[in-house]
């Protein structure tokens, strides 16, 4: 039953929002404004802290310890057995505290700040662009790896979870089917994975893998990361000129 359960969470009402969150942050690729809006208009929900309660906290945690429950009673035979279903069941498991650690980061690193008073809704375009962007040593982009390697587990951790609860709920009952399922869920992961990757990189440099921005006459054209950036670097203060004697690029002596 407990099993089942955590099957059914996984997907519904958690995948759910999985697929509707990493649609809502690719809004992202087409400028400020649309994130902004996006998320503007999900703040208009009516009743929106008894969803956010009821149908995704509660679910997620209930999810959550019962996947860790299982994580903690599992015993691997990967290492006696190496077939992908062995590989992928291990996977499934270390994918789940992955994807558990990445939320209680990207939670604290965004929602526990507005809480706090720290940060308003309105930031989260800039403050995304920020963080990803700025890397550490060597020129590493270390928050934008921490959000590729979540992605990655995230999907993982969804795709792969649908097989399972296909499998327990008696919904594949052939090695037909089984096949069939396990090529779509697949496929349905690397989708996922590209849509969630385009927009980490692009939050961190700003360059659209794919989904360009259409250009309209009419409009003016769409902020992009470079742009918040170019304006909070212009914020900061006077720009020094050119010293005196020499002339700009295109300037005529």
């Amino acid at each position: 039953m407990w099993r089942k359960l955590h099957s059914l969470t996984g997907v519904v009402p958690v995948g759910v929002f999985l697929l509707f969150h990493l649609w809502t942050n690719a809004q992202a690729l087409q400028g400020k404004q649309a994130f902004d809006e996006a998320v503007a208009e999900i703040n208009r929900l009516p009743y929106l802290v008894l969803i956010e309660v009821l149908l995704i906290a509660v679910p997620l945690l209930l999810h959550a310890a019962i996947g860790l429950k299982i994580t903690l009673m599992a015993r691997s035979n990967v290492s006696r057995y190496p077939t992908t279903r062995n590989w992928m069941y291990l996977l499934q498991r270390l994918s789940g505290v992955v994807t558990l650690a990445f939320v209680a980061y990207h939670l604290y690193a965004l929602r526990i700040q507005v809480a706090l008073g720290k940060m308003d809704k309105a930031d989260f375009f800039q403050e995304l662009c920020s963080s990803m962007s700025a890397t550490m040593g060597p020129g590493i982009p270390v928050v934008a790896l921490v959000y590729l390697v979540g992605v990655a587990a995230a999907v993982l951790h969804f795709s792969n979870g649908l097989y399972g609860f296909c499998f327990a709920w008696g919904i594949t009952r052939s090695r037909r089917a089984t096949r069939i399922v396990s090529g779509a869920f697949g496929l349905l992961g690397l989708a996922l994975f590209v849509l969630g990757a385009n927009t980490v990189i692009y939050f961190a440099t700003g360059t659209r893998l794919m989904w360009p921005t259409p250009v309209s006459a009419s409009e003016p054209p769409a902020l992009s990361c470079r742009d918040v950036a170019a304006a909070s670097l212009g914020a900061d203060g006077p720009k020094p000129g050119p010293a005196l004697g020499t002339t700009q690029s295109g300037d005529q002596p």
